[in-house]
């Protein structure tokens, strides 16, 4: 079963307010049991329960509850899970839980029918002092269990450090920490008071995967190889302006921080979102600056431009990476040419769809009598009009949010552009990809610390 084929809510199975936690698991067991005989029938036996993973979701609002359920409900629509979805209120006071159980049922092709359960749970006071014991009763045995954390995770705090001892892994997305700069601190003192079996799995990291790859493939070449000890200079661009809104680009320079051994030696902000930092490589000093650039249509913090620039073994090189390059617009001339913009990022392009529109007009001008006698049913030369119109839209649509335009410069040569679209970003999709290739990531923790170092002397 696809996103597209679930049903719009699922369905409701068992509700109780002011529940006891023997209570749900109780309902849990025989809402099981029904399924298991109710799909076995009488001629066979009931099949055993297939479950590859219990998958803790804790949220603040409606909202989010409703975005976790879904994001849940297409995973398990993949991936036969457990969830508990524990939604808290810090204002409310006393020890009453309300719960509810639904499900999902998916029926592949070539195998037998399972049950996905959801289990919602609507707790009062802050959900770290429930997780532990709310979610302990409920974990299936032999699977890993992760603990998706909207908003800011309590990090410090005794009782989240008790939650995660029984959870395999703590999912986070750094882009939705409420006090950025203060909670990246946070994050980054897990990687060392963390048990050693948790893992850390952070959403915004995911979506900086398309960067992190075409920095990569830059180098990729034997004959590039050279160029990552002669890297002088890189400058990042991202959306907004505030020490919070730095995560993405600290998290890029501490990737590649990390992984080429550069030493931070100082860093300084100024007004604008302009910050300087200083390294030393074991070849020579790097450079890294960045800049708050004005882009209406990205969210603040999110990453608009890298480049990277330096020299090696007499031959310089530059990398840039943008994203939603700007593109040059019609004028106000309506003649034909000026609806067909050029000089913008992507000559090549551009160059054939004038051509090919050039041809289109050429046909349209032999045809014409045929044409209007066509669509009109009138003798051929009779009202028709003088000149005719040719509106020619732009070939991409406005909203470009998905694509990264590569601008290569190797000493002498011609630069070389590449244009790629990047997948959606989808919280589903960035959710099952980090769980299915594992949350024990070393070059995301050795990152995590460089970068969280970086904010911490801006």
């Amino acid at each position: 079963m696809s996103a597209a084929a679930l049903d719009p809510e699922p369905k409701l199975v068992w509700r109780r307010e002011g529940a006891k936690m023997a209570e749900v698991v109780e309902a849990l067991a025989q809402v099981r049991a029904e399924f298991a005989r109710a799909e076995a029938g009488d001629e066979e036996h009931a099949h055993p329960r297939n479950c590859v993973m219990t998958l803790v979701a804790v949220t603040s609002s409606q909202a989010e509850e409703r975005r976790a359920q879904r994001t849940c409900r297409i995973i398990g629509a993949h991936h036969p899970a457990q969830a508990i979805l524990i939604r808290e209120d810090p204002g409310a006071h006393g020890r009453s839980v309300d719960a509810w159980i639904v499900t999902d049922v998916m029926r592949p092709a070539m195998s037998c029918a399972v049950e996905c359960e959801i289990v919602t749970l609507h707790v009062p006071g802050a959900a770290a002092e429930h997780v532990a014991a709310l979610v302990d009763p409920l974990l299936v045995s032999g699977v890993p269990t992760y603990l998706w954390w909207h908003g800011t995770p309590p990090f410090g705090r005794s009782e989240l450090h008790e939650a995660l001892r029984i959870c395999d892994a703590l999912v986070f997305d750094s882009a939705r920490f409420e006090e950025p700069y203060h909670a990246f601190h946070g994050l980054s003192k897990m990687v060392t008071l963390a048990h050693h079996r948790l893992g850390l799995g952070d959403l915004q990291w995911s979506r900086l995967r398309p960067w992190r790859e075409t920095v990569a493939q830059f180098f990729m070449p034997r004959d590039r190889r050279s160029f990552l000890d002669g890297i002088t200079e890189v400058g990042i661009d991202y959306a907004g302006q505030g020490r919070g809104n730095r995560i993405a680009a600290a998290l890029t320079t501490g990737w590649m921080a990390s992984a080429l051994g550069w030493k931070l030696q100082r860093a300084t902000a100024g007004p604008g979102g302009v910050v300087a930092a200083h390294y030393a490589a074991p070849s020579r000093p790097v450079e890294v600056h960045f800049r708050s650039v004005p882009k209406d249509h990205l969210a603040s913090g999110e990453l608009s431009a890298v480049r990277i620039a330096g020299a090696s073994q007499g031959t310089t090189f530059r990398l840039t990476v943008m994203r939603d390059p700007d593109r040059s617009r019609p004028t106000s001339d309506t003649g034909y040419r000026s609806l067909l913009p050029s000089g913008g990022e992507d000559d090549a392009g551009i160059e054939l769809t004038k051509r090919r529109a050039e041809r289109h007009r050429d046909v349209l001008q032999d045809n014409l009598e045929s044409l209007h006698h066509t669509s009109t049913g009138v003798p051929p030369g009779e009202s028709r009009p003088k000149q005719p119109v040719v509106i020619t839209h732009e070939r991409r649509r406005p909203d470009t949010t998905q694509v990264l335009l590569t601008v290569l410069e190797i000493g002498d040569s011609a630069p070389l552009r590449h244009v790629q679209q990047v997948a959606p970003e989808d919280e589903a999709t960035l959710l099952l990809d980090l769980l299915a290739t594992g949350t024990h990531d070393k070059v995301f923790n050795r990152t995590l610390q460089a970068a969280s170092e970086l904010i911490r002397r801006m």
